[in-house]
């Protein structure tokens, strides 16, 4: 099921927790909504499920309108399931009577109840708990119970609210994998909100960030990361040094840029000019140089990382310190050659 929102805004009060919010998801995909708390996010994911009236704009579901100019489709009949932080899970009833419930409160034969609700366990993995009761379960397996749910229930979009902010970060990563799976083997549209960049970039096709209502970019997590199109974006993905600098030429996509004593060649957007700039610079584009090339910083602090040092770097005419990754420890007011093996110039 595909999921296209026009200009969608929702406000309480005065604040506009939606602002003109455009956005088109294609069938299949695991799109994931990046951002800080309180940016909109569970207010999008409302909107969409029909848990929340928008005030002005469309939403489609699959290209049929649910959402528009005083029409608001209820939510039980947009074919859509919701997986909650708390899992929303029935504490009286077994695994398998939470997973029945939308199939037999649809009147559904018991039959076709039992052989679907053993179908959607079996693809989550927890046929053998079916009899237990949510509180007999760890938070990975309730879980799993809620997707199961959305499976049995026929929903052809899946959206989720911060599903894994609950649990253990050593639950974290094997979750991640369970989800990707269930994805494949459901085909079902992926709703994933989070503000954990790390969750957004394992498990997304496409990412959204969103920032105070509105969405700043949206792309796969390869290109948000190496190709941010604004400083906001810049600043929440990843770690990173924004430098000020002077753009003197661009030519086939890349940019001759110079900061303080330092002129570098590095990629740029089709919109880069010539004049101020701000390059972006991850830990990873800085490194220590060889032979006559790069230009002098002094180390001001390191952090240990296990297996690695965090060093920031001052370097003249740069207001703030680079930080780089260094496979050494490095005391402060050492002075390191280096060099930058890509940087990327920022459009605004």
């Amino acid at each position: 099921m595909s999921i296209q929102l026009a200009s969608v805004t929702k406000a309480f009060g005065p604040h506009k927790a939606l602002n003109q919010v455009n956005l088109s998801i294609e069938d299949g995909t695991f799109f994931v909504v990046l951002g800080p708390s309180g940016c909109g996010k569970s207010t999008l994911l409302r909107a969409i499920a029909g848990l929340e009236p928008i005030d002005a704009g469309e939403i489609e579901l699959d290209g049929v309108p649910v959402a528009r100019d005083g029409f608001h489709l209820a939510p039980e009949d947009r074919q859509v399931g919701v997986v909650f932080q708390s899992y929303a899970l029935w504490p009286h009833m077994s695994v398998a009577g939470n997973v029945a419930f939308p199939l037999e409160t649809a009147g559904k034969r018991r039959a076709a109840v039992s052989s679907r609700v053993a179908e959607c366990l079996e693809s989550v993995a927890l046929t053998p708990y079916l009899h237990r009761k949510p509180a007999e379960l760890s938070g990975g397996q309730r879980q799993r119970v809620a997707l199961a749910r959305c499976l049995a229930q026929g929903a052809g979009t899946v959206l989720m609210d911060e599903p894994l902010a609950n649990l253990d970060p050593h639950l974290r990563a094997a979750m991640e994998e369970e989800l990707a799976a269930f994805h494949k083997a459901s085909g079902a549209t992926t709703l994933f909100i989070t503000h954990d960049q790390r969750e957004a970039m394992a498990l997304a096709d496409q990412v959204a960030v969103m920032w105070d209502g509105k969405i700043l970019q949206v792309a796969d997590p390869d290109t948000l990361y190496r190709r941010p199109t604004t400083k906001q974006v810049a600043g929440f993905i990843g770690r990173s040094t924004l430098v000020p600098v002077t753009v003197e030429r661009v030519e086939d996509g890349e940019a001759l840029v110079r900061f303080g004593e330092v002129t570098l060649e590095v990629d740029c957007p089709d919109n880069c000019a010539p004049g101020a700039a701000t390059l972006l610079l991850r830990p990873e584009h800085l490194v220590l140089a060889t032979g006559a090339r790069g230009f002098e910083g002094t180390v001001e602090r390191t952090i240990y990382r296990g297996g690695y040092w965090e060093a920031f770097v001052r370097v003249p005419g740069v207001d703030q310190p680079m930080m780089m990754l260094l496979n050494r420890r490095a005391a402060a007011g050492d002075v390191l050659r280096l060099d930058v093996l890509r940087g990327w110039v920022l459009a605004d």
